[in-house]
């Protein structure tokens, strides 16, 4: 059973659409745990409404950023996870933590990267004219939303869209790209040197600067 660590920071829409695919199709892993940097995080109850096991590690009042890593990377080794997944945890994972997980880090990303890394993805893509849109997931490396794709999925911008229509539309799409990629590395029909699976290949293709 391989051992899955999700990290999170709010509603854990993610996590929840990652803990009902795992019950589905009975995937071959083990929750360790859901970990939060903010003690009030929504997803946290959630979590615990599901069985699964949480945690908080918020940072120090004064805390540096390396010391707020290093404190989160000895929790994630004593819980020695086989995949760490980031479900919508806002903090950015300084280089000495993602070294000592490298090829275990993964993130979903509201965008087709390499378009529109950071963060405001949506407005990013509706302020450049994008006619397309969607959701990326990759392994995390040093360099920000620049790790191996291992899929992505696409939809179509209407015109006339806002901001705020766009993101749900992105959400509901990653709720269905994050637990298939997931369960593909799980069952092994993915690895992390295959090059990205794309859902509807022509769509998730075409350049979000068309």
């Amino acid at each position: 059973m391989q051992r899955l660590v999700v990290l999170i920071s709010g509603q854990g829409s993610n996590m929840l659409a990652l803990a009902e695919a795992a019950r589905r199709e009975r995937w071959p892993a083990q929750w360790v745990a859901v970990l939060s940097d903010k003690s009030q995080a929504p997803g946290l109850a959630k979590a615990r409404d599901l069985g699964l096991p949480t945690g908080v590690i918020e940072p120090l009042p004064g805390e540096s950023r390396l010391a707020y890593d290093e404190r989160l990377a000895q929790a994630l080794e004593a819980l020695a996870p086989d995949w760490i997944l980031l479900a919508g945890f806002m903090r950015i994972l300084g280089e000495p933590l993602i070294r000592r997980f490298t090829g275990r880090i993964i993130n979903i990303h509201p965008s087709l990267l390499p378009a529109f890394p950071g963060l405001h993805t949506h407005r990013q893509a509706l302020q450049a004219g994008a006619t397309r849109h969607g959701a990326t997931v990759h392994l995390v490396i040093p360099a920000l939303d620049a790790g191996p794709i291992l899929g992505q999925d696409s939809l179509s911008i209407a015109p006339g869209e806002d901001e705020r229509s766009l993101a749900a539309r992105v959400l509901a799409l990653e709720h269905r790209l994050y637990p298939r990629i997931v369960g593909e590395l799980l069952e092994g029909q993915l690895r992390p040197g295959d090059g990205p699976k794309q859902q509807g290949a022509r769509d998730s293709t075409v350049g979000a600067l068309t």
